[in-house]
């Protein structure tokens, strides 16, 4: 079994599609598809998300709930953090060794909590 697609709530789709569109530019995350209340990005390995809650109550971000992206780089840890901060995201922690992995975390425009990580660190 693995995970093949994760979807964060949003709020505001038009904000999180531009600021995700910004943020997987270069990275090997290809928007798939956006129509209605929903936008998904992938590659052969895995999909993500944005989505307008399909109860139609306002989304929220879960406490000690957090999407990891791997990549292939301490560079790509590092370049991903500092865009994201400078798409408007907050930082979480700023890039360094955790558990032996070089990774970096932040928060973006509706405060779901990313990291990102390499383990050719």
């Amino acid at each position: 079994m693995k995970m093949n697609y994760f979807v964060f709530g949003t709020n505001n789709k038009e904000k999180a599609v531009a600021f995700y569109d910004e943020l997987f530019d270069g990275s090997g995350l290809n928007k798939i598809n956006e129509e209605g209340r929903m936008a998904l990005w992938g590659n052969e390995d895995f999909m993500f998300s944005v989505a307008e809650p399909f109860d139609e109550n306002p989304a929220s971000n879960g406490n000690g709930t957090m999407l990891g992206f791997h990549v292939d780089s301490i560079e790509e840890v590092n370049r991903l953090h500092k865009k994201t901060l400078d798409l408007g995201g907050i930082s979480e922690g700023e890039p360094g060794i955790r558990s032996n992995m070089h990774s970096a975390y932040a928060r973006d425009l509706d405060k779901n909590k990313i990291c990102f990580y390499t383990t050719n660190a």
